[in-house]
């Protein structure tokens, strides 16, 4: 058994923000193993999940299809650069979201870590074993428009986002519209 690569881990990482992002289920199945794990632990009162989730179908429920009952436009980044955990099987990702509440016609801005456990295949491959995520804030605000999400997720590249250009987009648009001053919290 080979270690995972970055590469690896980086398509896995592109999978699954593909199937969450764009409410495509059948992709959790091709990037996680049938049996994984989903947990979360979470911060803020304004978005809740169950705490564990066991299987590919219930995470691609949870993640994918339920989650797409309630918010749209959704952008999930990852923040930063990525390295492997010294046994090669871990990967702990800060991540940023930008999507909308559809029927509430709000902005919704999240930050957390994402913690990716890697699992080898018999086929050859790795798969994504478990997935905590850490939702360490969720800033709720009017857009009924969802033009400042549209302003927001314009200036940032998708899916990978340097943690520098993470900062000089978040002063950016504090500095535009006075509402979005929270942002800089969020660098």
């Amino acid at each position: 058994m080979n270690p995972i690569s970055l590469s690896e881990a980086q398509a896995l990482l592109a999978r699954y923000v593909d199937a969450k992002d764009n409410n495509r289920p059948a992709l959790i199945h091709e990037a996680f193993t049938p049996n994984a794990t989903l947990t979360f632990s979470i911060d803020t009162d304004t978005i809740s999940f169950p705490a564990k989730t066991e299987g590919a179908a219930a995470i691609a429920a949870t993640l994918v299809t339920d989650f797409a009952k309630t918010f749209d436009r959704c952008r999930t980044y990852y923040v930063g650069d990525l390295s492997l955990a010294a046994e090669g099987a871990t990967l702990t990702v800060p991540w940023l979201v930008l999507m909308r509440e559809t029927a509430a016609h709000t902005l919704r801005v999240g930050r957390g870590i994402y913690r990716w456990g890697f699992a080898w295949q018999q086929d050859g491959t790795y798969r994504i074993g478990s997935l905590h995520i850490h939702i360490a804030r969720m800033d709720v605000m009017p857009d009924a428009g969802a033009a400042m999400l549209a302003a927001l997720q314009a200036a940032l590249p998708y899916p990978w986002l340097p943690s520098q250009t993470l900062q000089a987009s978040a002063a950016a648009q504090a500095s535009a519209d006075a509402r979005l001053a929270f942002l800089k919290e969020f660098v």
